[in-house]
């Protein structure tokens, strides 16, 4: 039964005694250290880390059978990428594949006093001592050592590990000060082989080879790590190099794990070659998968027991020990020493892990979620000559009242100015200026390495963002439409929203996603035109969500919302609603009261400060961004009809809501009811009306007028759906009159 299913001991034991009897796999090929210029310290360093790597994830198992670990992916069989760790500095951000210890051990012997088994054992343990996660989640991730952690790496780190690689050369371009990688770095990307099949990876692929295509620089090198299984699907063996191999703009380079020197070989050519070109290349390493998938995963469901035991003869460590025997670095003996002292250290080292402190509060749990450990201040205003300069002849109309989407393209061009480490990106952003015109005249002025436009693929353009993020970049992304959203949802709540949270705040992606939205468009659009969902970001941790009613408050969140980004490295999302970027008249036509004046260059509205229309007692709306125009045309009727003044509040930004104002900014009120233009079921709506509710001192009667649980229509039903003046003034009514 051993034999069968504890694989874990079988090939503990297997290398022991394969080495002992001189039993070792075959040479893959014939070349010998002399014919190259690697030194013997070299073989042996990668070696020590490959037997390191081996021992933790063997140790791994063991504690979590005694409930001491809570993790078993591991590196066995892999062990071939300590020669990343080796060949590349760590200069060189890295995204890396989960099973990727082995590279990590290695890399860390490039910096002084590194502990890489304790931390990557206190990770393991789930300790609240783990320096990279501080309990949360076992990753392989340092501040020190340029590697971001990744939580799942199905796909899903490629986009923006492509964003962080064509950052680097933008930077030195643009002599950004606070970039955090070198300009003549690289960056590495490694995945398995199943993982080429992810939408997200081909999206990364893609537009690694676009950009390269455009003329611009993406110096990355994806690391295919190849062990020709996919948890239990297997993998066709010409599969990858069928693929890859001859793809247009991305060059490709075969080694195998297994055989060390020949790896050493190839690794530098990659690197020297990605180094010196810039352009992506597609590193494909042959290797297998020792233990299965993980701990709990039984290969002998899906695998015969020969298939296994011919794996595992072909275990990169007796490969690596014949490659040593052969070549004189070392002896079978000291090779065995190696083995048992690696197994003893590992063994003291695990066994403390355990008895570390873990998270226990949901407050301590909760403490890394905004948490950022960059302390800058916002850089001084541009002088009123720059502005001058920079607006041109648009400067004489700049403090004329302006609808929305005027004074949105104001406020960036503003703040492009004042942020130099700022960009604006998206589908047909640049030289159109936007399907909407609102950044209009921005590619103009900023050219093209600041404003430029992205293929038309979502989850490149989310991708572009958290790189350029992780590179001191402040990204201004437009989604165009919030519908496309959808496209790349996990870049949002997987990627960029975890990263402070499994980071304890040493790795940020500050953003702000700017998503034309919402509904009540005339003439134009259908559902994928008119999305009046928000739900997505309603339980995102973390996130900051504004959306504007109005021009001048929109041009003083958008500074609130890149101040936010640079000095806490917070993402937002700041949605338009479309319907009012055009919108110049409120109660009746050319009164241009929905028209603003463009606010000065210093205001901002903080993060969940609202604002109040009226001070009546009778009732109280609470509402935002159409709603907010809705409920003001309706406000004199409502008051007219009871002969009482009511309040309309807007809370411009749906998250960080500050409950015990709005409580207090009610609690003279006997009736509020909640606007939300979104539908029912999921709206912002529904979840304040329970927060309310909860809160209450006293009787209040609150009710929520939401849009129908509906995807909107086309044409003069476009807006049937949707809470509407008349609707408003009816349930206000209701409400008030019972």
């Amino acid at each position: 039964m051993m034999s069968l299913f504890n694989r874990d001991e079988v090939v503990d034991k297997n290398f022991t005694k394969y080495v002992n009897d001189g039993n070792l796999p075959k040479a893959l090929t014939n070349l010998l250290l002399s014919q190259t210029n690697i030194r013997s310290s070299v073989l042996i360093s990668i070696f020590e880390s490959q037997v390191f790597s081996r021992h933790m994830d063997l140790k791994a198992r063991l504690l979590k059978n005694e409930g001491k670990c809570f993790y078993t992916i591991g590196s066995s069989g892999h062990e071939g990428n300590a020669v990343f760790g080796k060949v590349f500095p760590y200069t060189d951000m890295a995204f890396l594949h989960y099973r990727s210890g082995p590279f990590f051990i290695e890399r860390s012997k490039q910096i002084p006093n590194a502990t890489p088994i304790y931390d990557l054992a206190l990770s393991f343990m789930a300790s609240s001592e783990d320096p990279i996660s501080g309990g949360r989640h076992k990753v392989i991730g340092s501040q020190v050592l340029n590697i971001p952690p990744q939580t799942s790496t199905i796909a899903s780190h490629l986009p923006k590990a492509v964003g962080a690689a064509f950052s680097i050369d933008r930077a030195k371009d643009l002599d950004i000060i606070e970039r955090k990688i070198k300009g003549n770095s690289i960056v590495l990307c490694s995945f398995g082989d199943a993982s080429v099949n992810h939408a997200t990876a081909l999206c990364a692929f893609n537009t690694a080879i676009w950009v390269t295509a455009q003329g611009g620089h993406v110096p990355i090198i994806f690391i295919c790590e190849d062990n020709g299984t996919g948890i239990s699907v297997p993998t066709d063996d010409q599969w990858i190099e069928y693929n890859f191999s001859q793809r247009f703009g991305l060059d490709y380079i075969q080694t195998d794990g297994l055989h060390l020197l020949d790896l050493i070989i190839k690794s530098r050519e990659a690197e020297k070659d990605c180094r010196l070109k810039r352009n992506p290349i597609f590193l494909h390493m042959k290797t297998v998968r020792l233990m299965g998938h993980a701990g709990s995963d039984i290969e002998v469901g899906y695998k015969s027991l020969s298939e296994i035991e011919a794996t595992e003869f072909n275990d990169p460590l007796l490969h690596s020990a014949r490659i040593l025997i052969e070549n004189q670095c070392l002896s079978s003996d000291e090779i065995l020493k190696l083995y048992e002292s690696a197994r003893a250290q590992i063994g003291r080292v695990y066994d403390a892990a355990t008895l570390r402190p873990k998270l226990e509060s949901s407050k301590d749990v909760m403490a890394s979620i905004t948490a950022n450990q960059t302390t800058r201040k916002v850089p001084k205003q541009a002088t009123q000559k720059a502005r001058k300069e920079l607006f041109g002849k648009e400067f004489k109309r700049i403090d004329r009242p302006q609808h929305m989407a005027k004074l949105i393209n104001y406020a960036l061009s503003d703040i492009m100015l004042r942020y130099p480490n700022t960009l604006v990106f998206g589908e047909d952003v640049a030289q159109k200026g936007g399907v909407y015109h609102v950044t209009a005249d921005i590619y103009k002025q900023f050219g093209v390495r600041r404003v430029f436009n992205s293929p038309l693929d979502e989850t490149s353009i989310m991708g572009f963002s958290i790189g350029f993020g992780h590179n001191g970049f402040i990204p201004i992304p437009e989604i165009q439409f919030l519908a496309y959203l959808h496209n790349a949802e996990d870049q949002l709540r997987g990627e960029a929203a975890t990263l402070p949270f499994f980071s304890e705040g040493r790795f940020t992606n500050p953003m702000v996603l700017r998503v034309p939205g919402l509904g009540y468009q005339k003439g134009f659009g259908g559902h994928f035109h008119n999305d009046n969902s928000l739900t997505i970001f309603r339980d995102l941790p973390g996130i900051i969500l504004a959306v504007p009613s109005n021009g001048a408050d929109a041009a003083k969140m958008l500074r609130t919302a890149v101040r936010e980004a640079y000095e806490n490295g917070r993402v937002v999302v700041f949605v338009e609603p479309i319907a009012l970027y055009m919108t110049k008249d409120l109660y009746s036509p050319k009164d241009e009261k929905w028209n603003f004046n463009y606010p000065n260059v210093k205001d901002e509205i903080p993060v969940g400060e609202f604002e109040s229309y009226g001070n009546g007692k009778a009732l109280t709306i609470i509402t935002y961004g159409n709603g907010l125009y809705l409920s003001l045309k309706a406000q004199k009727e409502i008051e007219n009809k009871l002969k009482k003044k009511i309040k309309v509040i807007d809370l411009r930004w749906l998250s960080n809501i500050d409950i015990p104002k709005l409580m207090k900014a009610i609690s003279t009120c006997e009736n509020v009811l909640v606007v939300d233009e979104c539908r029912r079921t999921g709206c912002h709506g529904e979840g304040l009306v329970t927060q309310l509710v909860g809160e209450l001192k006293k009787p209040i009667n609150i009710k929520l007028h939401a849009a129908e649980d509906s995807f909107i229509s086309l044409g003069i039903a476009a807006t049937a759906t949707l809470p509407s003046k008349e609707s408003i003034i009816q349930k206000a009514l209701e409400l008030v009159n019972g």
